[in-house]
């Protein structure tokens, strides 16, 4: 199943019932760990995630209700045994940090392939690519270096079986039109590809916007995504302590939905003050009524 589980929903400071930020995506049976805050290994166990099938970790940025949980995360794998490599995206400055000596005292010796990508300065860059999906990377606007990413499945042209019959299509033709070509025999008949294939269906995406102020010009690089992640630290009552901290409101979150035609909105990222989620909840669905408040644990479809 594509889905995305929720370990942590708390900004900087976690509470009894709310962690802070970590998330789990499965596309594929891919999975990837996005932000990796303390009690993350606790949420993985409590969730029934395998360590052992974390392809990757994204981590948004360097500060550390984001980023804590690497150091136990790291040594964790090794002690259970991982033996294959380990990719790890994140902002200039974490490799420094974990190649630190006080750093390598804490994880230890590795007993796998450590791979860390740092995070390019581009506004929208592709990070990975595999023969399903794509990530990319997104250049928030937050106190400090901040980046989103976007998750999508690669686009497959498949062939009518009526079309193979029909116009007798051969191993190398079918491969063409699976390219996106159209098909040009020698007598000079050209069958163009939209004729061939079949009707691309809806691609799975999911984006992950948190730890950043309003910023509607990055809704361009999401049209359409099918579950949109967008922090709401604050109610719009708090707009001004938002705009301090380069956080944004609930409603703001279901502003931006709309403006990236997102199917459905997932709001996270909540401040210790709110001990209930529903008032940030109703808020936002005043704006984009397809919006559900993001709860430890839960898993929500793609």
């Amino acid at each position: 199943m594509n889905k995305v589980t929720i370990l942590g929903t708390n900004s900087a400071l976690p509470t009894s019932g709310r962690f802070s930020s970590a998330q789990v995506l499965q596309m594929f049976e891919r999975y990837f760990l996005i932000d990796c805050a303390e009690g993350t290994q606790m949420r993985l166990r409590q969730a029934n995630i395998s360590f052992a099938r974390i392809k990757a970790i994204f981590i948004s940025h360097l500060h550390s209700d984001h980023f804590l949980g690497i150091f136990g995360m790291l040594s964790t794998f090794s002690m259970l045994g991982r033996k294959h490599a380990l990719s790890l995206y994140a902002p200039k400055g974490l490799s420094e940090i974990l190649n630190s000596p006080q750093a390598r005292y804490l994880v230890g010796e590795l007993q796998f392939e450590l791979h860390i990508h740092t995070l390019p300065d581009e506004d929208y860059t592709e990070i990975y690519s595999d023969k399903k999906l794509t990530v990319h990377s997104i250049r928030l606007h937050h106190r400090i270096d901040t980046w989103g990413f976007y998750f999508k499945e690669k686009p497959s042209i498949n062939v009518k079986k009526e079309a193979i019959s029909q116009y007798n299509l051969s191993l190398d033709e079918i491969i063409a039109v699976k390219n996106g070509h159209d098909i040009h025999r020698p007598q000079g008949e050209i069958i163009s590809n939209a004729e061939l294939r079949v009707t691309d269906k809806p691609l799975l995406s999911y984006a992950y916007i948190s730890d950043t102020a309003f910023f509607p010009q990055i809704a361009q690089y999401i049209q359409g995504v099918r579950l949109l992640y967008h922090e709401a630290t604050f109610l719009h009552s708090m707009l001004p302590r938002a705009i301090e901290t380069f956080h944004t409101t609930a409603r703001q979150a279901g502003e931006f939905a709309k403006l990236a035609q997102a199917e459905r909105l997932l709001i996270g990222h909540f401040s210790a003050r709110y001990k209930s989620v529903e008032e940030l909840e109703k808020e936002a669905k005043e704006v984009f009524a397809n919006t559900v408040a993001a709860k430890d644990l839960e898993s929500y479809p793609l």
